[in-house]
């Protein structure tokens, strides 16, 4: 298994930048890395992917040297096992049960002795059997990045322990549902900073996994600068694909409307 370009950003104290696949073609996932990217985000918690297009997806990452992040809809260690067979290299979970939660998907990610992911030697992950055993579960251990997502109470509460716990790289707040947790939809609140600030601070205590946070996001606009203020370490860079595509397009027929004399 190749270096988790992500984890390697991290790990040098930078800020790491995926970006929303969005679209249902693994040529986004090529343009993502030609565009410079460290990583692609695949969400399947809200889309229609299914699990042969992502099998593509994860392939075009490896193509263009990103870290295929995949999203999925739940805890699902069933899920979970057969993503990372394919050779996904990042599994992001959201709405983490607090601490119990983020211990079952470390025991779904993690092989023994960290977790008990189940074992098959002739994946994709395991390069059909051409990697020794040993290898791949030193390496799969060291180089899949794990993310969970702290969005309701049970998650944010128990932030700072989930943070410390063996196995997990990522604990991630994701804007909306934060912003719904927090009953707070203006953007411009200054109470989300704030307590957005309160749970980076506890993430940073923790002195094991680092923070998540989206960047550019709508519900909580934050610049670059700010995320490495609270000490993010990976951040998705927003608007998505489709909104660029959308936005690009409306001017550029307005656009022709205005030259036409179009009202």
């Amino acid at each position: 298994m190749r270096q988790n370009r992500v984890k390697k950003v991290m790990a040098e104290g930078k800020l790491a930048v995926g970006t929303y696949v969005a679209l249902a073609d693994p040529q986004i996932v090529e343009i993502i890395g030609l565009a410079g990217y460290d990583a692609a985000f695949i969400d399947m918690e809200h889309t229609a992917f299914d699990l042969p297009l992502v099998g593509e997806m994860i392939r075009a990452a490896d193509q263009v040297g990103v870290t295929s992040l995949v999203r999925v809809p739940g805890n699902d260690a069933n899920l979970i096992l057969r993503l990372l067979d394919l050779g996904a290299e990042g599994i992001i979970i959201p709405h983490i049960d607090g601490i119990e939660g983020a211990k079952q998907a470390v025991d779904a990610v993690r092989y023994p002795p960290l977790g008990h992911r189940g074992a098959a030697g002739g994946t994709r992950a395991a390069r059909y059997g051409s990697v020794p055993w040993e290898e791949h579960i030193r390496q799969s251990n060291q180089e899949v990045l794990l993310s969970v997502m702290a969005e309701d109470a049970k998650g944010i509460d128990d932030i700072g322990r989930i943070a410390a716990l063996d196995g997990i790289d990522l604990v991630a707040i994701g804007p909306t549902d934060f912003s719904e947790y927090m009953g707070i939809r203006d953007p411009s609140d200054p109470r989300l900073k704030a307590k957005l600030k309160e749970l980076a601070d506890q993430v940073k205590q923790a002195g094991n996994a680092k923070l998540a946070v989206t960047m550019n996001h709508a519900s909580m606009p934050l610049t670059a600068q700010e995320l490495l203020e609270l000490g993010v370490g990976y951040s998705h860079v927003a608007p998505p694909p489709t909104s660029i595509l959308l936005a690009a397009m409306r001017q550029s027929v307005q656009n022709i409307h205005q030259a036409t004399g179009r009202t």
